[in-house]
């Protein structure tokens, strides 16, 4: 498995994640597991990317410029997560703001796939792919709660 193939794994749950987030309603169960499923696959993807994946990137010139974007989403997402944190799930402030989120994530899963990744494959050895999934898998496995 290559870096790709791993990220992608992960993309598709958020994808998953965000979409099921968005049909909940109410302060119910099911958004409260939505929430929690899609918040600790962002965090652990988050921080294993960046460790594993953008950072390395950053060492080449044309790396450096598309990483500090992914990163500063990254951040974003963040900061709607703690908003998330701060508001009643039963309130409709929560469901705007949950939109919000699953609206950055989509536009970020895809603009990291259709440019990020390309730019990457040029930039990265095959060895390189490899060994930074491993990596990345290692560590994302680690950073779940």
């Amino acid at each position: 498995m290559n870096i790709f193939e791993a990220l992608r794994e992960s993309h598709d749950r958020q994808r998953t994640y965000a979409k099921n987030l968005i049909e909940t309603s109410g302060d119910t169960p099911e958004r409260v597991e939505a929430y929690k499923l899609l918040k600790a696959e962002l965090q652990a993807h988050e921080t294993a990317e960046e460790r594993h994946f953008y950072i390395p990137l950053m060492e080449y010139d044309n790396g450096v410029d598309l990483s500090r974007h992914a990163i500063s989403e990254h951040h974003e997402m963040d900061e709607m997560m703690e908003e998330l944190d701060e508001t009643e799930m039963s309130s409709p402030a929560w469901l705007a703001t949950a939109k919000k989120l699953s609206d950055k994530v989509h536009h970020h899963l895809k603009e990291e796939e259709q440019k990020f990744f390309q730019m990457a494959g040029k930039l990265l050895s095959e060895k390189q792919k490899e060994q930074l999934a491993g990596q990345y898998e290692k560590e994302f496995n680690a950073q779940l709660p």
